[in-house]
């Protein structure tokens, strides 16, 4: 272990003298400030102040779905409109596959497609697996159909449960 620079060092001290004890009973006078602690050498160090995020795609908005859809969604009791298997594509292939079932869902006016991307295997490395369900997110923010997705939910174990997710369509204006 290696210890604090004197730049992190006054940077934990700033943070630590904003701690407040969850204790009721009162706190105790500190005639020195506390010892900052010692980092592990893998533990990453930050110099500077961090900025706001990049403007970029933003994510599928999660919260645009009222109580009585979620819990229907939950409960598994939606029947999805259109369903879309992607096992066996690639990613050029399922990326394409998305966009025109979106764009065929949301011509036909449809609420719910459901997405099939398949479940994770336990031991697989993750390099090798599941590059399209860790891609699906971004694809649907930077989609061309991304402001007619109201939200995108996991599937009822009925409808393929981890390996799936509910594609919500806001309703036709």
């Amino acid at each position: 272990m290696r210890s604090l620079t004197a730049e992190e060092a006054e940077l934990w001290a700033r943070v630590a003298a904003t701690i407040r004890p969850l204790s009721r009973e009162k706190e105790p006078s500190l005639a020195s400030p506390p010892k900052p602690p010692t980092l592990r050498p893998t533990a990453p160090v930050f110099n500077e102040p961090r900025t706001q995020a990049k403007a970029g795609p933003q994510p599928v908005s999660s919260n645009t779905l009222d109580s009585g859809w979620d819990r229907r969604l939950r409960s598994g009791a939606v029947e999805p409109d259109r369903v879309l298997d992607l096992h066996g594509r690639n990613l050029d292939q399922a990326w394409r596959a998305i966009d025109e079932s979106l764009e065929r869902a949301i011509a036909a006016g449809e609420r719910v497609m459901l997405l099939i991307t398949g479940h994770a295997r336990p031991g697989d490395h993750a390099a090798g697996r599941g590059k399209i369900r860790a891609a699906v997110f971004d694809w649907l923010a930077a989609s061309p159909h991304a402001s007619s997705i109201a939200a995108v939910r996991p599937a009822h174990l009925r409808h393929g449960g981890a390996g799936s997710l509910y594609i919500v369509l806001r309703r036709a204006r």
